[in-house]
């Protein structure tokens, strides 16, 4: 007797069911941690943050700084370098390797996705391919960066914009989908972003 359907409203046998059962039990476990990390966004203090975001698996460079009610998905596919400041309210997903780069600066409210759903696929599955965003970088706020894009050393995104295809190392983009409308005039990149703002 059948006793189990999936999401299309197809029976299941047990032995097609379990391994939905289990991946199920494991995207539960998952959303549970996604929820702890969200109340770890509210401390005030960035090492506490830090500490627990390390401690949820993602890789945190020396001297980096993700500022309050960062979201994650799964951490411990997001990579950080050194020196880089993360906004208030970004979005950072680890489904597929996410690479961010040292003395990068993302401001708030930035969504960095590397999953999204196969629109002419039958059944609408999932699609992950990674992200990666080069060292002095700048994303400005609200800015959207899709999957499967790379963002080259010293570019920067202006605010708003949908990244939708690779922006080349030190180039200007914006609009959406974002499109080239400048270049930084600077080639040598040696800054170091200013100290993360206490409390927030």
């Amino acid at each position: 007797m059948t006793v189990f359907h999936d999401r299309m409203g197809r029976e299941l046998s047990w032995k097609e069911a379990w391994p939905k059962i289990l991946n199920r039990l494991s995207n539960c476990l998952a959303d549970f941690e996604l929820m702890l990390l969200r109340w770890v966004g509210y401390f005030p203090s960035h090492h506490a943050r830090r500490f627990f975001y390390r401690l949820a698996g993602a890789k945190i460079g020396k001297g980096s700084t993700i500022h309050m009610w960062c979201n994650f998905f799964r951490p411990s596919g997001v990579s950080i370098g050194e020196g880089t400041i993360i906004g208030d309210h970004a979005f950072l997903d680890g489904r597929a390797p996410l690479t961010i780069g040292s003395h990068t600066d993302i401001a708030s409210q930035v969504l960095i996705y590397n999953s999204k759903h196969d629109i002419n696929d039958e059944e609408f599955q999932p699609v992950e391919e990674p992200v990666k965003i080069g060292d002095y970088v700048f994303i400005g706020p609200r800015a959207i960066v899709q999957p499967g894009v790379t963002i080259g050393d010293g570019a920067i995104v202006a605010a708003g914009a949908v990244v939708t295809s690779d922006v080349p190392a030190g180039k200007i983009v914006g609009g959406v989908p974002a499109r080239e409308i400048g270049e930084r005039q600077i080639k040598n990149f040696r800054y170091r972003l200013g100290r993360a703002r206490l409390f927030q």
